[in-house]
């Protein structure tokens, strides 16, 4: 037996996946100190639910059984991990955030998280999310608000909000979620973590009835950058299931991470020309972030993309798709959803075939605008989330910098912009604000350009912490 060794709960997850290899930790102790730290911060975060501990436990000693009898093990190999309550795990409650699924028990796994379990994780539990994943501050009425690891009376942001306060913590090593309008890179800005909005067909979803409808993506998150691109190793590559799945390889993306900002053509923007409203600290922290890239050697240019119709672009096809999914379920139980949502169910119903076919022309415009944006361009950076955490007891901001919000979408814009451009995006943390809240920077790639991306993310993350 190889030398016992001592970490904790923040160790990256490519030191503890190596270290149960090597037989210097077991996947038996390695749960139980992510045990005491989910007791310890959990009851006040509600970032995991339906946590099974007994069941946790007896996944961790097959895991070292497993080990012990000498048979090949996966990347992820005993590392304890919680799902999205919104991605079906078999035998485990999956609720979506909604007392209509209350007690459901899937009886299959969604294929990334067939592809994380057959890595070898131990799955302790759920991470919370929002009703249906609908809205990007985490709060159900079955499990309640998830917190803000490094402020709890504020929010942990969402979809993934739930995944995010929870590596924030050190609850989990690695989680996993899903991203329309900014679920993973929103609440990974909020909590201090990274997240990454791959591009459309990298992390492909099975089953899912619309395989032609890509504004929803399944990604990775992760502390650090190298962690993440090790998570995105494992849920990335193809799919006959998916026809519209990228053919590369999952292993293509595996750490080790070698990038440089040196000579990068850097396009920076804060608001993409006066698309949207940027609170002044966010603002400060992402200048800071430009100033940092043109310090380590890139040549950073104000200049962005013309992105004017994403907007009209992204409420409707997300209208249409909330319909398709939710619209019957909402006719047959009109009072068991948030009235936001509801309201965004019933925009879909008067959409026209015409309403449609107009969002998907505008949307092959916006992809054509970024593959010519990117000819003179390396990277996009801006703003993850337009506000820092706001308050736990709020469902949405409702005025930045004085101006009103007039719904619970209209500060993202920032995140859901992008979205409709297809092209990656990730959040990487940046600084916090004057009371030391966290702040997220936006980095955006050309389609396909994912590893380059994770690559240059690295490289922003090590300048950071030379700083």
């Amino acid at each position: 037996m190889a030398e016992r060794l001592t970490l904790d709960t923040f160790t990256t997850a490519r030191e503890m996946a190596g270290a149960i290899r090597a037989r210097r930790i077991s996947a038996r102790e390695l749960l139980e100190l992510h045990l005491d730290r989910i007791a310890e911060r959990n009851p006040e975060l509600n970032a995991i639910v339906s946590l099974d501990v007994e069941r946790a436990r007896a996944g961790a000693a097959a895991a070292d059984q497993h080990l012990a009898s000498g048979h090949p093990v996966g990347a992820l190999h005993g590392l304890p991990f919680a799902f999205k309550d919104t991605h079906a795990v078999a035998g485990w409650r999956t609720t979506y955030g909604s007392p209509l699924f209350r007690d459901f028990v899937p009886d299959a796994d969604e294929l990334i998280v067939e592809r994380i379990r057959r890595a070898g994780v131990v799955t302790i539990g759920r991470t919370n999310v929002p009703e249906f994943a609908a809205g990007s501050h985490t709060f159900n009425t079955i499990f309640g608000t998830t917190r803000n690891p490094v402020d709890p009376s504020r929010s942990a942001g969402g979809s993934s909000g739930g995944a995010a306060a929870a590596l924030g913590a050190g609850m989990v090593p690695l989680a996993e979620g899903s991203d329309m309008g900014g679920s993973l890179r929103n609440p990974a800005s909020f909590c201090g973590v990274v997240g990454l909005r791959p591009s459309l067909g990298r992390v492909p979803e099975w089953p899912k009835p619309n395989q032609w409808e890509t504004t929803s993506v399944g990604g990775p998150m992760a502390r650090n950058v190298g962690d993440l691109a090790l998570l995105l190793s494992v849920i990335a590559g193809p799919d006959p299931r998916s026809p519209l799945a990228l053919g590369d390889p999952g292993h293509v993306f595996a750490p080790p991470l070698a990038g440089s900002l040196r000579g990068l053509r850097v396009a920076y923007s804060l608001d993409l020309g006066g698309g949207f409203e940027v609170d002044a600290a966010v603002a400060d922290v992402v200048e800071q972030a430009g100033r940092l890239f043109a310090r380590s050697g890139a040549s950073v240019f104000s200049a962005w993309p013309d992105l004017s119709l994403a907007d009209d672009t992204f409420r409707t096809l997300r209208a249409w798709h909330f319909q398709a999914s939710y619209g019957a379920l909402l006719a047959r139980h009109p009072d068991a959803f948030k009235q936001s949502l509801a309201d965004n169910i019933r925009a879909g119903e008067t959409l026209t075939g015409a309403d449609v076919a107009r969002a998907y022309g505008q949307r092959t415009r916006l992809a054509e605008t970024m593959r010519l944006f990117f000819q003179s361009y390396d990277v996009l950076v801006l703003p993850v989330s337009q506000v820092p955490p706001f308050p736990a007891d709020q469902e949405f901001p409702t005025a930045i910098n004085g101006r009103p919000m007039a719904t619970y979408l209209d500060w993202m814009r920032s995140a859901y912009f992008i979205t409709v451009t297809g092209c990656p995006a990730i959040s990487v943390p940046a600084g916090t604000t004057p009371d030391g809240l966290p702040v997220g920077v936006q980095i955006v790639a050309p389609h396909g350009a994912d590893r380059r991306l994770l690559e240059i993310a690295a490289a922003f993350e090590e300048a950071r912490a030379t700083v």
